[in-house]
């Protein structure tokens, strides 16, 4: 897809803001709590694929506007009735073949998985809701900041569905498979301050600390050197499912391509 326009954007309840190395997404379709759409998340695709190619943003802050950060999955998706033309459906992605249908799923995915390129740092600021899809989104960001009123859940399994946008993996890594499990099946709410406790959250403040909180980190994250902090993320990356001598070999490397980069070699 190319580079969609600040229209094609704001149709789809995207807002996108950039300000040197920092890019800022805001959900925003307050009047239904950011609650996101297949062309949401094909144009967050397109726009995380227009942001990782450049060499100029280096941190992307995802936000909601209004009450919630993300309500999820808009339930009109799951209407064929009330959808409208043009609006994909669960009864047409059931339309198709199972290979097709896995097609479109992984379009889907790639809306949220950009967020882990190691080009770039991503933040979730999080206040309000974050649910099924919309906690997806949060997971899918290196670092979480959630407000007090934040309010976690991962409610597919409630709705007879499981979580299919990339959200299952960064889970079971953040609070571990027990508990990932328990959250998952019993679809229950997490509040701001379990999510700190059980390492979902990187810092929970007041509710009208948000902004200014998000602001002192992500001047914190430009400090550094961009290529040490894109060696550094990808090493993180790596970490848990590499061998020991494996990361060993990366470190080694990387820090090998560093030496050469700052000596101008």
């Amino acid at each position: 897809m190319s580079n969609p326009t600040e229209q094609e954007l704001a149709d789809a309840g995207l807002l996108l803001h950039r300000e040197g190395p920092v890019a800022t997404i805001t959900l925003h379709r307050p009047e239904v709590r950011n609650a996101q759409t297949p062309t949401m998340w094909r144009l967050l695709a397109a726009v995380g694929e227009q942001l990782v190619a450049g060499d100029d943003v280096r941190v992307v802050v995802l936000r909601g506007s209004g009450s919630a950060f993300s309500a999820g999955l808009d339930r009109t998706m799951l209407d064929p009735a009330g959808a409208g033309d043009g609006v994909e459906t669960v009864a047409a992605l059931l339309a198709q073949s199972d290979e097709q249908v896995s097609a479109t799923i992984d379009d889907y995915q790639r809306g949220f998985t950009w967020l882990r390129d190691p080009r770039i740092l991503s933040i979730a600021a999080v206040h309000g809701y974050a649910i099924g899809a919309g906690f997806q989104l949060a997971l899918s960001c290196d670092l979480r900041v959630l407000a007090e009123d934040a309010q976690l859940c991962m409610k597919e399994a409630a709705l007879g569905l499981v979580p299919d946008l990339t959200g299952t993996k960064p889970l079971v890594e953040a609070v571990g498979y027990a508990r990932a499990l328990e959250i998952c099946v019993s679809a229950r709410m997490v509040g701001a301050a379990e999510a700190l406790r059980i390492g979902l959250a990187l810092e929970v403040v007041p509710v009208e600390a948000l902004d200014q909180t998000v602001a002192a980190l992500v001047a914190a994250l430009t400090s550094a050197a961009p290529e040490a902090v894109r060696e550094t993320k990808a090493l993180m990356l790596s970490a848990a499912a590499a061998p020991l001598e494996e990361q060993r070999r990366l470190e080694r490397e990387a820090q090998g391509r560093r030496f050469r980069a700052l000596a101008g070699g």
